[in-house]
């Protein structure tokens, strides 16, 4: 079983908090290009990093765009493997189980 891995924009909170950049949401979302309520729903875990956010998070200097959608990506599967899902019954091919 995975570990739970984080949301992306607590990764986020962490470079533009504090111990990071220093910076407000609302600075960051200026340089980056994007809304504030945009950055902030990322920062906050309520909405994904999409595509174009990772590779202005790249362009910024915040690693790379693969990273932050691996990051998302391995969060998004973590919380689908914990949903309860319905019973399914792998494909039967030339009678052998699917691979």
């Amino acid at each position: 079983m995975m570990k739970n891995p984080c949301h992306p924009g607590e990764l986020l909170e962490d470079s533009f908090g504090k111990d990071g950049l220093n910076i407000s949401i609302a600075e960051a979302a200026r340089h980056l290009g994007v809304a504030r309520v945009t950055l902030s729903r990322v920062v906050n875990t309520r909405a994904s990093v999409s595509p174009d956010l990772a590779v202005r998070l790249e362009r910024a200097g915040l690693s790379t765009a693969r990273l932050w959608l691996a990051v998302q990506s391995a969060y998004d599967l973590s919380q689908a493997l914990k949903r309860k899902q319905p019973k399914i019954i792998p494909f039967q091919i030339q009678g052998k189980k699917a691979a």
